[in-house]
């Protein structure tokens, strides 16, 4: 496979995200979404949570509201489980996907869990268009078995979860922001080039490994824990090092609108956000 294109991505910016606590004291590291890196528009947040120690973890993400966006959780190792206000249920296990569209409102709990002693994903805020954001919400469990992964030659694989890599059509739904989202795995030395779409803004964050990313003189690596977010154009030529990598690619098509937040609700202006609250606070979710 080539790795030259026309035009290749850069690692404009670097992050090894802040340590924060979210739902009843859940330890996780908050990589988009912080002082240091805001809205990838239309990326909202990535939060990474992972641990060996239950105690870190075990009392979840209890009953909250959300509005205006949707939440894609992918775990790795461990299990999730989802209830919601709306009749969404279900458990995803090592290497599912849960997708939840928040539209005009929903309160839901998310109550992870390990698997042979480990716990560890990755949840994804992506935002939804005006013209969306009030439809109505929407949940699919994307189990492991449903993610295709794609052999991309010598020893290089990828999991594509939404959006296109050639003939390959990742299971997650159709959006306005056409989301790419790939988990891809190199081994030592090993190259690819991940076709993310043009015009769409994006990020790579390395989870296992090192990886340099980028064309030939400017090419950047970034370790274990580190999220490079992505230049606006090409294709982004990935390769690993003495150990191997595995990255988290993901990217959409940005909105360009006003983006107005408040904790759990994201909406295009502070006047929706006061009516979120209250349509919250009088059980109107």
């Amino acid at each position: 496979m080539t790795l030259e294109h026309i035009e290749q991505r850069r690692i404009e910016r670097v992050t090894r995200g802040m340590p924060t606590e979210d739902g009843a004291g859940v330890k996780l590291t908050r990589l988009i979404g912080t002082p240091e890196i805001g809205d990838i528009d239309p990326i909202l947040m990535l939060d990474n949570f992972g641990s060996d120690d239950p105690n870190v973890y075990i009392a979840g993400f209890p009953a909250h509201p959300h509005r205006g966006f949707e939440t894609v959780s992918y775990m790795i190792a461990g299990s999730l489980r989802h209830k919601d206000n709306k009749g969404g249920e279900g458990v995803i296990t090592d290497g599912g996907v849960q997708w939840m569209t928040a539209g005009r409102g929903v309160v839901h709990s998310e109550m992870p869990a390990q698997t042979s002693g480990l716990m560890f994903g990755f949840q994804l805020w992506l935002n939804l268009p005006a013209a969306e954001k009030m439809r109505e919400p929407w949940y699919r469990d994307i189990p492991a078995a449903q993610i295709p992964q794609i052999d991309l030659g010598a020893g290089v694989t990828a999991k594509l979860i939404a959006g296109r890599w050639n003939a390959t059509v990742g299971p997650g739904p159709e959006r306005e922001t056409a989301p790419f989202i790939a988990d891809v795995a190199l081994p030592p030395q090993g190259a690819v080039s991940i076709p993310v779409p043009g015009g769409h803004a994006g990020f790579a964050y390395v989870f296992q490994g090192k990886a340099a990313l980028g064309p030939g003189g400017a090419r950047r690596e970034l370790g274990k824990g580190e999220l490079g977010v992505l230049s606006a154009e090409g294709g982004l030529t990935t390769v690993a090092g003495s150990d191997g990598a595995r990255l988290l690619i993901v990217a959409a098509k940005p909105l360009r609108e006003p983006v107005a937040k408040h904790g759990p609700f994201v909406m295009n202006t502070q006047s929706e956000i006061r009516q979120a609250v209250s349509d919250y606070q009088r059980g109107l979710f």
